[in-house]
């Protein structure tokens, strides 16, 4: 395919997807009461909301160390300054084009001066990776100390049941990885290839307590910023419903279907929130609250891209 067609694919993906974007919103603000959730957002408190940006600006900080941290396992050294400007500029593109992986990919690309782009983009994917296992394992202890603590969520029987099996593939994959490593051939040995850095990468003696530490203290940014997105208008979850629901919320947003998951994120708000006794208005609401607050938290890298 030709440049000039490659470019005409991706700009008809973008506006497709920015079509399902709206469309679902429309949608979903039509359904959960659009009237209702307008006047909830207009009422909603500032220094919520603020709490909300200074914590999602905190955990891109903690993202740019954990980074640096992966990358210099892998023989990649980054300067502080340079990983954190990169990371926010990375967070702008991801909230401006669909998938939200594009900042990542372009990150990877302008770190490849030191070590090769294979290298950078091992460095980026299992940072990223890292932090989704982190969520991961947050999901999966919120979600079943709900279902073996009496009085926990009381979940929709195919939800639990969808959830229970995600958990358990989950649990299962460290056991297929390390099967990998008994195979012979050629696609083992390519697996093998990928396999061994993010060892290096993330689970190295050396590294772990400090991957550890930097997943820990970034999930708990993420899940409190939505907490203080709630609260921002008017609601109020608990610890364990924003560990067990908030989760599933944010993995819906990297489905590759709209504009850095909005109206996917919504959507899961309003199928989960209920479950906490929040009505599906306040459910997207808080999410849409949320996305706000994304949206603000990358500023300072939507400024350095206008800056160039």
């Amino acid at each position: 395919m030709t440049r000039a067609g490659m470019l005409s694919k991706t700009r008809f993906w973008f506006a497709m997807r920015c079509g399902l974007t709206i469309a679902v919103l429309v949608v979903l603000w039509h359904a959960a009461g659009g009237g209702a959730i307008a006047e909830t957002l207009v009422q909603a408190s500032p220094f919520w909301l603020l709490a909300a940006v200074a914590t999602l600006i905190l955990q891109t900080a903690f993202s740019a160390q954990r980074w640096r941290l992966t990358a210099a396992q892998l023989g990649q050294t980054l300067p502080t300054s340079y990983a954190l400007k990169e990371y926010f500029l990375s967070q702008a593109f991801n909230q401006a084009l669909p998938g939200a992986v594009a900042g990542d990919a372009a990150r990877a690309v302008r770190a490849r001066d030191q070590g090769g782009l294979l290298v950078a983009g091992q460095a980026v994917f299992f940072e990223r990776l890292a932090g989704q296992i982190a969520m991961f394992l947050t999901l999966a202890v919120a979600f079943l100390s709900t279902l073996l603590v009496a009085g926990g969520l009381d979940w929709p029987p195919a939800l639990g049941a969808t959830l229970l099996t995600v958990v358990g593939i989950g649990a299962a994959l460290p056991l297929g990885v390390w099967g990998v490593g008994l195979l012979q051939g050629e696609l083992a040995a390519k697996a093998l290839r990928w396999l061994q850095p993010m060892g290096v990468a993330l689970f190295a003696s050396r590294v772990l307590p400090g991957q550890i530490l930097f997943g820990v203290a970034i999930t708990i940014c993420n899940l409190a910023a939505f907490g203080f997105a709630a609260r921002a208008v008017g609601v109020d979850l608990s610890l364990i419903e924003i560990a067990a629901l908030v989760p599933v919320i944010l993995f819906a947003m990297l489905i590759p279907l709209t504009v850095s998951g909005w109206g996917v994120r919504e959507g899961a708000a309003a199928l989960l929130l209920p479950i906490a006794g929040i009505s599906a208005t306040d459910s997207v609401a808080a999410s849409v609250m949320f996305g706000l607050a994304l949206l603000i938290a990358v500023i300072p890298g939507a400024l350095m891209v206008m800056a160039r």
